[in-house]
């Protein structure tokens, strides 16, 4: 099934306006690597400003007056000099409402040439292609409880999002020096379970998943 497929049939969850709540958006962009296999691109910030240094997709606020959509096009124009037309973009998933305040609108796009990539020093400290084949591997997901790490495969069969709080804090190691947590590591999570592997919608919510006191910011 493609992924526009499977997110036309995900009954993806909207964060509801309320007092307080400031709106992002960002794009998992999918891109093939120079070897032909499928990446999504992911960012470390620039270490200045909000986020510093955190791991992040291509996204941001949205402008007065902009849907969120249009917001996370914006933004990968501007961090990476990658256009994406509207068509581009196959879907969505999960709003994920941040401690920080904002609700995140995370959409999903697949770009056929994403050679003229150059981040914005200002804005990006480094790009990374996660290959999808790595995203989907057994052994990225990690629920730290204090004191012990348990990997998503040796959670019970039944374990939905439901039980987050009870797996612990979760980590999406994807490479010795790349340990993403929530909200970034929640709609990676998401991605990988929605369009890589194919779990239902109620196994993949990522409403309640911990965040490290730092991304509060």
């Amino acid at each position: 099934m493609t992924a526009r497929a499977r997110l036309a049939e995900f009954p993806y969850l909207e964060v509801p306006e309320a007092a307080g709540i400031r709106r992002a958006a960002v794009l998992l962009c999918v891109v093939a690597q120079e070897d032909g296999r499928p990446a999504v691109i992911v960012i470390k910030r620039a270490y200045r400003g909000r986020n510093a240094g955190q791991w992040g997709l291509p996204g941001g606020r949205l402008d007065d007056g902009e849907t969120a959509v249009r917001a996370a096009i914006r933004e990968l124009r501007e961090e990476l000099s990658l256009t994406a037309a509207p068509e581009d973009v196959v879907g969505r998933l999960d709003d994920f409402p941040a401690t920080s305040g904002f609700a995140i609108t995370p959409f999903v796009a697949v770009l056929a040439d994403a050679s003229a990539l150059l981040a914005s020093p200002d804005e990006v400290h480094s790009v990374h292609l996660v290959d999808l084949a790595r995203l989907a591997a057994e052994d990225v997901p990690r629920w730290v409880r204090a004191g012990e790490a348990v990997r998503q495969a040796d959670l019970p069969e039944d374990a939905g999002s439901t039980v987050a709080p009870d797996r612990g804090l979760l980590q999406m190691r994807l490479a010795p020096t790349m340990t993403i947590h929530a909200p970034t590591g929640a709609m990676l999570w998401q991605f990988r379970e929605v369009l890589l592997l194919g779990s239902p919608a109620e196994r993949a919510r990522i409403a309640d998943f911990a965040q490290p006191e730092w991304t509060r910011h």
